[in-house]
């Protein structure tokens, strides 16, 4: 390991809760996917597999931001911990439902409970900036954690679309939530690094989502999400038309891998310049890196060119980090960087449930012109957005905290 992510655990603590947040992450590119590759399997419908995707998704984006609220007021372990056990019951009835083949209106409403899981990237993250905040080590550790999440986003696929099509159809979704149980209660045991809540009192609240600067990122990302969940459920439909379905998580794998790439070397780096350019140039080069796509003619060609749109994701994804650093408020942190995985999970819905329909009617080939699209519309709200975030907000150091630097700091 280079050195400058050797020094980020000479923290007390660190590598515990990091290891724990790997784990815990799992789910994230295990579940969605998973879910497709069960009910395809059993049903053969890649509508509804879309769709119980999508309702996945959608159910986070707007569970989610309020669990990570009720964490910036009350502490990760009290917060964490029931949420995971109703996202937990919701997961075993949902594939109890797949199993025994239950009416479809019982599915969807699994899959909304499953949409109580927490953003343990978030939790993650607030923990690593009650350590580092204004330092140069936090943009190391933020890159690190967007590498730890493309690892999960290697091997989850492998691990839950292997699992599913060798073993039994709901064994990858099965794994998926054993790893989120073992990954929250594993975290929360910790306290030692959990940032101190901050109860909030009279009006001096409010949602992190009033920031300007948050809008225009979550709106891009609705858009960056849509490409996720298009390209996750046409990659596997795309595959199966190849005769070759298990090979859909290697494709994949490959994906990620790019992104782990790009954020080991990024998180290298010290750019100068202002990091909203950055950004902006990164959400470009995420639409440019989907043209490709259209023009797929076998599996080989399909993981070349995914490997090489993989590139621009963690460089962008660990810029938004940094922007969320200077547009939120601290003792709105995690809620913050919640929204913007809500953003991406609005996005995912979306993709999922439009790229299901489109390849039911076109086949899997046409589906990839909907990422292609969210591309052109990501970098279009990018543009008109660029204003808002070249005007940091005041009072970063929050509203509702007046206690000393120290406390400050432990702001999450």
């Amino acid at each position: 390991m280079p050195s400058p992510y050797r020094a980020l655990f000479a923290a007390p603590g660190s590598k515990g809760f990091s290891a724990a947040g790997l784990v815990g992450r799992m789910p994230l590119s295990m579940m969605g996917i998973g879910v497709v590759t069960m009910v395809s399997q059993l049903t053969g419908r890649y509508g509804l597999a879309g769709s119980l995707s999508a309702t996945i998704a959608l159910a986070a984006a707007v569970i989610g931001p309020q669990i990570s609220r009720l964490v910036d007021q009350h502490g990760q372990r009290k917060v964490l911990r029931p949420a995971t056990l109703v996202a937990l019951t919701a997961a075993a009835g949902l594939l109890l439902a797949a199993h025994f083949g239950w009416p479809d209106w019982t599915l969807f409403v699994c899959a909304v409970g499953i949409g109580a899981v927490p953003s343990l990237g978030a939790m993650i993250r607030a923990r690593w900036a009650a350590l580092y905040r204004d330092t140069p080590q936090l943009h190391t550790a933020y890159s690190f954690e967007s590498v730890v999440d493309e690892v999960c986003f290697i091997f989850g696929p492998i691990i839950s679309i292997g699992l599913s099509t060798a073993w039994f159809p709901e064994a990858g979704p099965l794994l998926a939530a054993c790893f989120l149980a073992i990954g929250v209660f594993w975290l929360t045991a910790q306290r030692a690094t959990e940032p101190a809540p901050h109860p909030r009192t009279g009006q001096g609240g409010g949602s992190a989502l009033r920031s300007p600067g948050l809008q225009v990122l979550v709106a891009t990302f609705v858009a960056t999400g849509t490409i996720f969940g298009a390209v996750d459920v046409v990659t596997v439909a795309f595959a199966d038309e190849q005769g070759h379905k298990g090979a859909a998580s290697v494709v994949l794998a490959l994906y990620a891998a790019g992104s782990c790439v790009a954020g080991l070397v990024f998180g290298l780096l010290r750019l100068p310049g202002a990091p909203e350019r950055r950004w902006l140039l990164g959400i470009c080069a995420m639409a440019v890196s989907m043209i490709p796509l259209l023009l797929v003619g076998n599996l080989p060609f399909l993981a070349v060119a995914l490997f090489v749109a993989g590139l621009s994701i963690a460089p962008t994804m660990i810029t938004t980090m940094s922007l969320i650093e200077q547009h939120v408020p601290r003792a709105h942190l995690t809620e913050g960087m919640t929204w913007i995985s809500t953003g991406l999970a609005v996005g995912v819905a979306l993709g999922s449930s439009v790229a299901g329909w489109v390849i039911d009617v076109a086949g899997a080939r046409s589906g990839y012109g909907v990422p292609a699209v969210a591309g052109a519309v990501a970098v279009a709200v990018g543009f008109l957005g660029y204003r808002r975030l070249s005007r940091p907000a005041p009072r970063r150091g929050g509203t509702v905290e007046h206690g000393s630097e120290r406390e400050e700091r432990h702001v999450a």
